[in-house]
């Protein structure tokens, strides 16, 4: 038996709802809802460096941002991937965003990841952990330039050498995993 589908109705999904207007890569609260618990998400995540004329780490920037509970934790610049956004222009976004318009970053020629994070909400499953959903995170290593005044919701950022951004306090207080991620990335870029 064969079914003709030109006969059943569309189902009704976020791509069927207008996007908030002004912004067409954008979801509304109710369709990023949808979408992440139907598919795996792509985010950046992005670990800020300064480096010495040689090109050696001497500083790592971490973000310090408060979480909804009234805590203060320790993070990497990260964010989502739009609907018809580069991974070069999502980037850019998100360092601006958390680290101002002032940080010129050096966005790498390439953009190969020095790490691939896979988040899942179940813990156990990978290192990464991400209770709102199933995720797929692009890590780089980005040596920033100029000033940076953090934006968004993030409070400050804390400028360390690399021994003390791989201290073991320092790693407990990025959650989730982003510990191990941040000292995976920084092995591969040398440190």
């Amino acid at each position: 038996m064969s079914i003709d589908t030109a006969e059943l109705p569309e189902p009704e999904g976020p791509e069927d709802r207008p996007a908030p207007a002004g912004n067409p890569g954008w979801l509304s609260d109710d369709e990023l809802r949808f979408v992440r618990g139907r598919l795996p998400v792509v985010y950046v995540e992005a670990v800020p460096v300064r480096l010495d004329g040689l090109g050696k780490i001497i500083e790592v920037g971490l973000l310090l941002r408060s979480t909804p509970e009234g805590g203060i934790t320790r993070s990497l610049v990260s964010g989502r991937v739009r609907f018809g956004e580069t991974l070069r222009e999502a980037l850019f976004r998100h360092l601006e965003n958390d680290l101002g318009p002032m940080a010129f970053p050096q966005m790498p020629t390439a953009l190969v990841p020095v790490q691939v994070a896979e988040y899942f909400p179940m813990p156990g499953i990978s290192p990464y952990v991400d209770e709102r959903q199933h995720a797929v995170s692009l890590v780089y290593v980005v040596p920033v330039t100029g000033t940076c005044n953090p934006r968004q919701d993030a409070l400050e950022v804390s400028w360390m050498s690399p021994d003390e951004a791989l201290s073991p306090d320092t790693l407990d207080e990025l959650p989730d995993g982003r510990g191990r991620l941040l000292r995976d990335a920084l092995a591969a870029a040398g440190c």
